[in-house]
């Protein structure tokens, strides 16, 4: 055997390794550089247009668009509880001009609800950073006889299966906001699905319904004008779109917490430097006084974080969740 061109070769080898890996970084370092000029970046909203969660991601696509210098257009993808628009930005190819804006109802209920998992928030994605969280808030029918947290659970386990409650699918917040109760409590109540918060609301002012369970904003202007009355709302604290109504917390329930949360992810294998660009200007913009006034006026409480800080609280919030599944029985096949 000729060592010197088995030398030649092994070097040869090498030396195309290493040209291959630097035209890749290259490449890479060259598309963060040009990102998010070249073309319009989809922002995948997994919900119909208007519902609850589109305000806040078109505010955060204007807002990446003012910082960045480029054009974020929301496209809203929905079906099957957001399972068609987050597998949609999972499978997209990972050049930084897709993103997924969501939250728990979609990306927690994909790994806890599901017997065939549709994606994996962690394992599909690049987490990038929590933007804000709007707290779970327990109502009922306004006319019930029914003023607290405790009255609420006296009268459910005095009339055990006779209360209803709605919500916006099997897997979402407000599904699993009324689970956590039930588990904590130790209630029965009859869960009813529906497909929008207006058809919870209809039902629910209409008598069908007793109980409900929903992000605040979705149900504010009808506790303000007398409709339904807010008994606690799911979190640590009051929240100021509703401030005279009492957290779990201060009523002795710390473990009844429910929020909705929101956070942008990308495609696995999107560039470190799109993540962490998209990251550094979602936390630069969340610091801006407009900006948080108009979250907080929405309800929302304000958030951020790295990717890590979003990655370790998306695999908490399948154990917590994952446990009031299994207690509930809930599955979707």
């Amino acid at each position: 055997m000729n060592t010197k061109r088995s030398i030649s070769s092994r070097s040869y080898v090498a030396k195309a390794v290493l040209l291959t890996a630097f035209l890749v970084g290259a490449h890479s370092i060259s598309l963060a550089q040009s990102w998010p000029t070249a073309r319009p970046v989809k922002v995948i909203v997994p919900a119909a247009p208007g519902g609850s969660s589109d305000p806040l991601a078109r505010l955060m696509a204007e807002e990446l668009g003012g910082a960045l210098g480029g054009t974020f257009i929301v496209e809203n993808r929905p079906g099957a509880n957001g399972n068609v628009g987050a597998s949609f930005a999972a499978k997209a190819e990972p050049d930084g001009y897709t993103l997924l804006f969501s939250w728990p109802g979609t990306l927690i209920s994909a790994v806890t609800m599901y017997k065939a998992k549709p994606f994996h928030p962690i394992n599909d994605f690049e987490p990038i950073v929590l933007i804000g969280s709007i707290p779970n808030v327990i109502a009922v029918d306004a006319k019930l006889p029914i003023k607290s947290l405790n009255d609420l659970t006296e009268y459910a386990k005095k009339n055990p299966g006779k209360l209803n409650f709605g919500s916006t699918g099997s897997g979402s917040s407000w599904h699993l906001a009324a689970e956590l109760y039930k588990k904590v409590t130790g209630v029965q109540m009859v869960h009813v699905p529906y497909t929008s918060p207006a058809a919870v609301n209809k039902d629910l002012i209409g008598g069908d319904l007793q109980a409900v369970f929903p992000g605040t904003m979705a149900i504010a202007s009808l506790v303000k004008d007398g409709r339904l009355r807010a008994l606690a709302i799911m979190a640590d604290s009051r929240t100021s779109v509703l401030p005279d109504v009492p957290s779990t917390k201060e009523l002795g329930f710390p473990e009844l917490e429910s929020t909705t949360w929101f956070a942008f992810l990308a495609p696995k294998g999107t560039s470190p430097e799109v993540v962490k660009k998209v990251n550094q200007t979602v936390n630069t913009v969340l610091t801006k006084p407009a900006l948080r006034e108009r979250m907080t006026n929405l309800g929302y409480t304000i958030m951020g974080g790295t990717p890590q800080q979003l990655t370790d609280y998306m695999k908490s919030e399948i154990v917590k969740w994952g446990e009031v599944v299994e207690f509930s029985g809930a599955k979707i096949d």
